[in-house]
């Protein structure tokens, strides 16, 4: 069978909303949580998603249990694909707590990601201790992505500690400031014990937010993507996505799949 040279889809297919940027973004940044792929299904994954993803987020404290080889192969494919790779929060929290980051710092930069993630979802961590952390990754030359929230289950979110808290990590360096949801979605922050979003508090919280393109939400439940694209837009920040579900994102940002078909501007054409 000949293979056709022209191998596009035309542009009114490929993205329907016309609003979906290429990289890098700053904007509709999708940031992936990786529970622990193996390099083959990793690689596959860049494959057929790499385009679509921004960060890639090794979960937890999983950085330190591979083989310190893959690990480096994994965060270079990464990289190669235009992919900034950070370790999960958990680790410098845990760094924090057993007195060793300076130590951590130091790995981080030796296995090659490229930023970190600075929470306090498990520990208790002062201010300015955050201020610091965020300070030294910041002079390191690394990308610094903060988060706010606890990971305890029916945690809430205090609006006016969340504005206060993205002003302060703006302030001492960070890019994005990510509303923690853990990688379950339910009854965490902005989602209740069903893992359905809290409209009101989402209201409150975007009318406090200095700047919407600065804030990542994690989101790792289909109905809760649904519901930040469409009270937000498809330029919305989402995070701790499964591997799995990258492309179903993706079509959901540009109108391809009938949760937000009115995106891509045939909606409402149809029905006049």
């Amino acid at each position: 069978m000949e293979i056709t040279a022209n191998l596009k889809w035309p542009g009114a297919l490929s993205d329907p909303s016309g609003r979906r940027p290429g990289k890098p973004r700053s904007e509709g940044i999708t940031m992936v949580i990786d529970k622990g792929l193996g390099l083959h299904a990793f690689e596959d994954l860049m494959a057929a998603s790499g385009e679509y993803i921004d960060i890639v987020k090794l979960g937890f404290g999983t950085s330190p249990l591979y083989p310190a080889e893959m690990l480096e192969r994994k965060i270079d494919t990464a990289k190669r694909n235009r992919i900034t790779v950070i370790p999960g929060g958990t680790l410098l929290e845990a760094a924090v707590t057993r007195d060793v980051v300076p130590a951590f710092f130091r790995q981080v930069l030796a296995f090659g990601f490229d930023g970190i993630e600075v929470s306090d979802g498990t520990i208790e961590l002062p201010r300015e201790r955050r201020d610091e952390l965020i300070r030294d990754a910041s002079g390191l030359g690394l990308r610094v992505f903060t988060e706010y929230g606890k990971k305890i289950l029916g945690s809430r979110i205090d609006v006016t500690a969340f504005a206060e808290t993205a002003e302060r990590d703006f302030l001492a360096g960070a890019e994005l400031v990510t509303v923690e949801a853990r990688e379950s979605g339910i009854g965490v922050g902005l989602f209740d014990e069903r893992g359905t979003c809290r409209e009101q508090t989402l209201a409150e919280m975007l009318r406090v937010v200095p700047n919407r393109k600065r804030i990542l939400w994690e989101a790792p439940l289909k109905e809760q993507q649904v519901a930040l694209i469409k009270s937000i837009g498809p330029e919305v920040n989402l995070g701790n996505i499964p591997v799995q579900d990258v492309m179903a994102l993706e079509t959901m940002r540009r109108g391809l799949r009938s949760d937000t078909f009115e995106l891509n501007g045939a909606f409402s054409d149809y029905f006049i």
